[in-house]
């Protein structure tokens, strides 16, 4: 029959502080690997889950924040696109202008020009589309962003229309320039255009100035809570490693301290012998 082995009070002792120095190189070991200091609930469960929440509403907002980048985009294309189109509203006032005193062959050739940039004005609005979302072209779509999980926490931004139909920019086709009436008819439709594409360009460049605020916010505010939650859970990396250090150290006495303690009851069996 197997007998226990007694250890002496010096040998049980060395052998229990040798054990626990270990466990806690192990864990020193572990911090420096991950770079945590509080990895699992069971290294610490309310500073674990207090840390979890802080990451989870992190992780939402930066979720956010990327709806937030691409409305901005969305609303750029949009509005680059209306300051294009103004562009080419001025080259069709240039052409009214200049049919005022043309004649014959060139007042035809002034027509057709008109009407052509007319059209590419339309292409225009029908090709500024960003993602399936067209902003300007009579869609009447809508473009909403969410800020944060709160449901009022949201911007609606609404399409607008700068095609040249009668419920956008109300510029029509011109078939005889030879008439001046007509053309201040015309340049009547273009000032009023304007209006409405200057109008719409202010709006738009309100919304982009606060979608780019809120973003800026989003993107510190996202900072701001993955650097709290770092301060709950994230080791000490210098701090760990002269932990380690010291461990180690400990560790390398433990051993000789137990040898020592070995030595001592090997000197008592001499008595016997």
């Amino acid at each position: 029959m197997a007998t226990d082995i007694s250890l002496s009070a010096a040998v049980r002792e060395n052998l229990l502080a040798l054990a626990n120095t270990e466990r806690l190189i192990s864990r020193t070991q572990n911090r420096l690997s991950t770079g945590l200091r509080v990895a699992s609930p069971v290294d610490d469960a309310r500073v674990f889950f207090e840390a979890k929440a802080i990451s989870d509403h992190a992780r939402d907002m930066d979720e956010r924040k990327e709806g937030i980048d691409q409305a901005v985009s969305s609303v750029t294309t949009a509005l680059e696109a209306i300051e294009s189109i103004d562009a080419l509203v001025q080259q069709l006032k240039g052409l009214l202008i200049s049919a005022k005193s043309a004649s014959g062959n060139e007042l035809n050739l002034l027509e057709t020009q008109f009407n052509d940039l007319r059209t590419q004005i339309d292409n225009l609005a029908a090709d500024a589309t960003y993602q399936g979302l067209n902003l300007i072209n009579a869609t009447g779509s809508t473009l909403e962003i969410f800020f944060s999980s709160n449901s009022n926490s949201v911007l609606n931004i609404d399409s607008v229309d700068v095609t040249t139909g009668s419920l956008g920019l109300a510029i029509g086709s011109v078939a005889n320039l030879s008439l001046s009436t007509l053309i201040d008819v015309a340049l009547a439709e273009i000032a009023t255009a304007t209006d409405t594409i200057r109008g719409n360009a202010q709006s738009l460049g309100s919304n982009i100035a606060l979608l780019q605020t809120r973003l800026d916010f989003t993107e510190n505010y996202v900072n701001t809570l993955e650097g709290g939650a770092g301060k709950l859970n994230l080791a000490d990396i210098t701090e760990e490693g002269a932990n380690l250090v010291a461990l180690q150290t400990r560790q390398q006495l433990g051993v000789s301290a137990l040898a020592f303690a070995g030595q001592s009851e090997q000197s008592v069996l001499q008595l016997f012998r």
